[in-house]
């Protein structure tokens, strides 16, 4: 008898429907460019007008 089909493995991935990837990808970008807006509206404001 053959040997070779002892080690096979079933490889199941959910996959998220395209909405749901977009969405959360749309969220995370958001969240950077708010970061990314309150540190230079901070620098703007406060570290700028020192020098």
């Amino acid at each position: 008898m053959d040997r070779q089909d002892e080690n096979v493995e079933i490889e199941r991935k959910e996959k998220r429907s395209d909405s749901s990837q977009v969405a959360t990808t749309l969220i995370k970008y958001t969240a950077y460019i708010v970061i990314l807006v309150i540190i230079l509206w901070f620098l703007i404001n406060y570290i700028l007008p020192m020098f």
